[in-house]
Order: structure tokens, then sequence, then C-alpha cells
């Protein structure tokens, strides 16, 4: 450290900035540790701040960083308020388990070695002007405030606003530029990506105004502020989703892209009018946590060799199955990715584009311009595809156009709102789809759910009663060892931390197009598919119970319609 002090006053000599005889006014307060020097000689306006950043940052190859540039700034609850105010610094990114960090003084090894600490994470450091430092400080957190309850107190008392006065846009745009609404927005929102939520619900009542989070598929209360705020934090979003702030009587879409430390954030924001107010959900996508690898989702390895040889055949259609939030959308993603290469042609039609893949041809249908799944696709099969993906069969038109696809050489990927795999047989020939032509057409059925992960921090093993595989009409185990979480920090006192899913694969043989040609019913079909080995959701659950990874519980929570 002392190398860099003496060597910070040598360099000041050599270009001038400084005399020799200025050394003894420079420090004249230093401690013996000398860790405050860079303070020191700007205290003693020997040389503007801007002049010795570029000095150090070009002699010791330290990256100067303007924090202007990073407008959307997300807390770091880690580091405490007081330590980054009285050290000037602040974290503006992270990539992986690397932080980067801007320091005023960076070469305060103390404070440095106190954020390694702190975060655990390897530390980049950047060179940044104080005031820069403690204006996004300020921008970020305002008055010290750290808390929902310190920002609403900046709000003051304002009166509230009835739900049925048309507000003047101008005085809604105002009150949602407040700063204490920014930061209320920017808190609600980082709290929301900490806690690995996957949406963020605001429902406005009669004398109450919830939030309530999404984890691991179930949803939790959360700290709300006082409804009179709704106006105020609705038109914010509104206005960060690019919606419109004076129309409250219809229901809007929108999307917000923001990348707090580092990460690469898509918001889909829907709004809809309640009795009491705008009733707003956000889904939240990190593309950087998107899994797309058919190895990783958690099927088992029979399964996934079976659904492997199924998306490498030339054509013929494959259905994922389930309902809303079942992971269908990303099982497919991870399919394309699969299959993915130069001499394949992709195309998509869905609504709405959930990630974005490279090599792929992407459509978002637009019913309101006319742009529905059927017109798109009578135009797609004009395109020479190899692959098509359709986000969901809606209607017979849509059914229709699929299996004509998968009948003149295309394969098709589509989705279904339906219980099990046999279901999905059913669904069909109810829309109206000859059983002659599915029959033909189909080559596998995938139905999945998903379960949370007991969390791994909190892990412990029980031996549960008999009555336990008898809730899932499994076969019970002697002396069989599950587990449990016992809820931790970690996982928010939940005992899950993560997803995995649970599958039923339905490959459709000879025996399986006869039952379709018959019009045979689900349950017969199901039957006929266990039969031939299949394993269905609940004994797929019942494994990754035996194997600790989920509980019964779960299991149960996710197939209650079995």
């Amino acid at each position: 450290m002392g190398y860099f002090q003496r060597s910070i006053l040598d360099i000041l000599i050599e270009s001038g900035k400084i005399k020799k005889e200025d050394i003894k006014k420079i420090m004249l307060d230093i401690p013996a540790d000398r860790s405050k020097l860079i303070q020191r000689i700007l205290e003693t306006g020997l040389i503007t701040k801007d002049a010795l950043c570029l000095l150090l940052s070009n002699e010791f190859d330290i990256p100067f960083v303007s924090l202007r540039d990073y407008p959307e700034l997300m807390p770091v609850n880690k580091l405490p308020l007081k330590f980054m105010k009285e050290v000037k610094c602040l974290p503006f990114k992270i990539e992986g388990n690397t932080l980067h960090l801007a320091m005023a003084d960076p070469f305060d090894t103390y404070s440095l070695e106190g954020v390694k600490m702190a975060t655990g994470c390897e530390v980049k450091i950047y060179l940044a002007k104080e005031e820069d430092i403690l204006d996004a400080i300020e921008r970020l957190y305002g008055e010290g405030a750290t808390s929902m309850e310190r920002i609403i107190g900046d709000l003051g008392e304002a009166e509230e606003i009835p739900f049925n006065v048309e507000e003047d846009v101008d005085s809604l745009r105002d009150m949602a530029s407040e700063a204490p609404v920014i930061r209320l927005v920017n808190l609600i929102m980082s709290k929301a990506i900490e806690a690995r939520a996957s949406d963020i619900h605001m429902e406005p009542f009669e004398n109450d105004f919830k939030i309530r989070y999404r984890v691991d598929g179930v949803l939790h209360d959360e700290e709300s502020p006082p409804p009179r705020l709704v106006p105020a934090i609705t038109s914010r979003i509104k206005i960060m989703a690019k919606m419109d702030i004076a129309e409250r009587r219809l229901p809007q879409d929108g999307r917000i892209r923001i990348k707090p430390s580092g990460k690469d954030i898509d918001i889909r924001v829907s709004t809809i009018p309640t009795v009491f107010g705008e009733s707003v959900v956000m889904r939240l996508l990190d593309r950087s946590s998107v899994i797309l690898s058919l190895e990783k989702l958690g099927f088992p390895p029979g399964s996934l060799d079976s659904f492997n040889s199924l998306i490498a055949k030339p054509y013929g259609m494959i259905l994922v199955t389930g309902p809303t939030g079942s992971g269908k959308s990303t099982t497919l993603y991870a399919a394309l990715e699969k299959i993915n290469s130069p001499d394949k042609k992709i195309i998509t039609v869905e609504d709405p584009v959930e990630y974005q893949l490279s090599g792929v041809n992407q459509i978002q249908v637009k019913p309101h311009i006319g742009l529905t799944f059927g017109n798109c696709l009578r135009s797609v099969v004009r395109q020479d595809p190899d692959v098509i993906l359709i986000g969901e069969i809606r209607d017979r038109e849509t059914a229709e156009i699929a299996i004509h696809s998968a009948l003149t050489g295309h394969l098709v990927f589509s989705t279904l709102h339906t219980n099990d795999a046999a279901g999905a047989v059913s669904r069909l020939l109810e829309m109206g789809v000859e059983d002659y032509l599915l029959s033909s057409s189909l080559i596998g059925i995938l139905a999945q759910r998903l379960v949370r992960i007991i969390c791994p921090h909190c892990r412990e093993s029980f031996v549960p009663g008999a009555d336990i595989a008898a809730e899932l009409g499994i076969e019970p185990i002697d002396n069989a060892t599950l587990f449990r979480g016992r809820g931790c920090e970690k996982c928010s006192f939940t005992g899950f931390f993560g997803r995995t899913g649970i599958y039923e694969l339905l490959m459709v043989n000879e025996d399986i197009q006869h039952l379709i040609l018959n019009r045979s019913d689900a349950s017969t079909i199901k039957k006929k598919a266990i039969d031939l080995r299949m394993r269905t959701l609940r004994e797929d659950g019942w494994q990754k119970v035996k194997n600790g990874v989920t509980t019964v519980a779960e299991v149960l929570r996710v197939t209650m319609e079995e």
C-alpha cells in the first residue's frame, strides 16, 4: 500500500502538478497508515479532482467510470448505506461473481476487503469522482432511505386521489416523476429480483394495497405502501413501460428493459382496471438465468432419450401440455436450441415472444391488426421452414394448419392446456380435428409440471409414515428416508429454492394410433400408454421425492387433478 502512496506523490511531482516543497503540506495530517492520501491531496487544492482522476487512471491502469452512464442502478442490500457513504464507494454492475465497484479512493484496501467479505464476490475496482458516487447514492437511496417506510415518509401525507376522478395527465406525470416515487418503484423491483420472483402483483382494494411476489410458482405477501400511492406507483410503471398513463378504463400491455447489477431483465407489464384502481402484474424474465438445455430441466434419463429421438425426426407434430406456468415454453425453446443448426430453417409464431433465440425467425402475433395464429401460419408454410413452433393451439383452425404442416414434411411443436398427455388427444378431437389426420401426424405428447426443489442449505432427512406413498398412489418402500427443508434465510424460510420439472411422455406408436382412430377416451389411451411403460407425472414426481429433490406435498400440489 505504501508503495502506491509514495508513487502517487512521485507521479504528481514528475508531472509538474505539485512541487517537492508541497509534500510537507500534504503529509501534515496524514495518519501512519496513509489510508486517506488522495483525500488529503485534494483538500490542499494543489490539483483538481478531474486532473487527479485522469492522472491516476492512466498511471495505475485503473478504469475511470462515470456513474451517470448507469441510470438503472439497483440497491445492493449486502452493503450498508452508511458504509458506502463514508467510504465513497458504490457497486454499479455484477457479472457472474465479479462485482464492479466505483471508488473515490481505489487504494483504500481496508474498505476494499470489507466489500469482498460482505458480498462474497471478486471485486474489480474503478475510479470515480467523489461527487458522482455521492450523487448516485442519493439518486438510488435518497435521504438515507433504505426501507419502504423512509421512502413513503418522504412523500408526505399527500391527499388520496379517488379512482373515479379524471386526473390531469400532467399532474399524473409530475406525481410519477417525484424522486421518492421513482425510488419506491425501484425498490419494489429490486426486492423482487433479489427474491428470485417471476412475477410482481400490485392489487388495489378498498382499504388496502397489496404487493405480492411469485417465487418458485407460489405467491407471497410483501411489504406494501398505502393505498393513496396507487395512482403514483401505477403511473410511474406505465411511464417506464411506455403505456398511456391517462387511460385507466381499458387493459394495457407494455414492456420494460432494465439492467440492474449487469443483469438483463425483461419485464412484461399488464394493467387491468378494477373497482378500486388498476391492478398491475409485472412478469420478470432474467435472460442471463434462462435454462435452454434439455439436460438441465429435470428429465428422467429414459424420457430424455425418447424426447431427443422425437425432436430429431424430420416431420410430425409434438405437443407439450400443462397449465399456465408449468414451463412449457422453456421446454420448447430448449428443444429448438438443441436442433437449431445452419441446415434447418426454424420459424416460431408466438403470443408473446418470451425468449429470443439466435438464428430462429420469431413472429409475434397481433390480433388487433388481423395477424392471428391462423393467418400467420398460412404465410409461414410458404416460407419453406423445416421446423415450426406454434405458441399455442387455441382453435380448430390453428390445429388443422398445424396438422397439415406436420403431414407435409415439417416438424411442428406446439402447446395445449390439458391435465395430462392423453388428454391432449381428446382435446384436439373435441375441437373437430379428423381422427385419421391426428393419428397420422402426432408423434409424441409431453405433459409436465414444475415442482419446488428442497433448499440445499436447510435440507434435512426424515422417515415418512406409511400414508405418504398411499397419498401418491404409489407402492410404499420400507425404511425409506425422505427429505424436507426446515426453512432458512437463504430460502426466505419456505424450505424451497428453485424449481425443476416432472414429466409424462406419451410416444405415439401403432397401438396409440389405433386408439385415436377409434376415438377412444383419454383414460383408455392413458391406460394403454402405461401398459407400454409410460411413466406418469406422479411416478416421476415420486422418483424425485425418493431422490431428495422435492417433497410429496409438492408433487401432490401440482398433480392434484390426477
